[in-house]
């Protein structure tokens, strides 16, 4: 079976859209872990920080004495 060659030019930019779309998404997906890595570590140095200074705020000082 022969294609006309508007038919061909059809799925050619078919394929072409959706090989696009899968590598946009890609993109995405990759920004998103990107994020969340992010995300977290700060939230594990505030939290780091938070608890170093209520350990500080607690104990007394060993080097006053």
């Amino acid at each position: 079976m022969r294609l006309s060659k508007r038919t061909f030019h059809r799925a050619w930019r078919i394929v072409c859209t959706a090989g696009l779309l899968g590598l946009s998404a890609g993109c995405a997906v990759v920004a998103v872990a990107d994020a969340v890595v992010t995300v977290g570590a700060v939230v594990v140095k505030t939290t780091a920080k938070a608890g170093g200074a209520v350990i500080d705020a607690v104990l007394p000082d060993s080097k006053k004495n």
